[in-house]
């Protein structure tokens, strides 16, 4: 099966200051079978993958020159 991911990009929140992890939590709830997450990051968000992996969710990481993408899915 071919995961097709949704982009959320959670910079401009932590640059306000708030705690992006209700919003992602949110979008990774709404995803559909076959769906998965891309988060665009300004760091490596490790207990974000952590936590995720506890979930069943599979990730990887890739370094950007202005930060991280890391994708989230489901093996279904």
């Amino acid at each position: 099966m071919t995961v097709k991911f949704k982009m959320f990009d959670v910079r401009p929140i932590i640059a306000q200051g708030t705690e992006p992890l209700p919003e992602i939590r949110a979008a990774i709830e709404a995803l559909a079978p076959g769906e998965g997450l891309t988060i665009s990051s300004p760091f490596l968000p490790a207990p974000l993958i952590e936590k995720l992996a506890g979930e069943g969710f599979r990730s990887r990481v890739e370094r950007l020159s202005g930060g991280w993408l890391t994708h989230f899915w489901r093996d279904e």
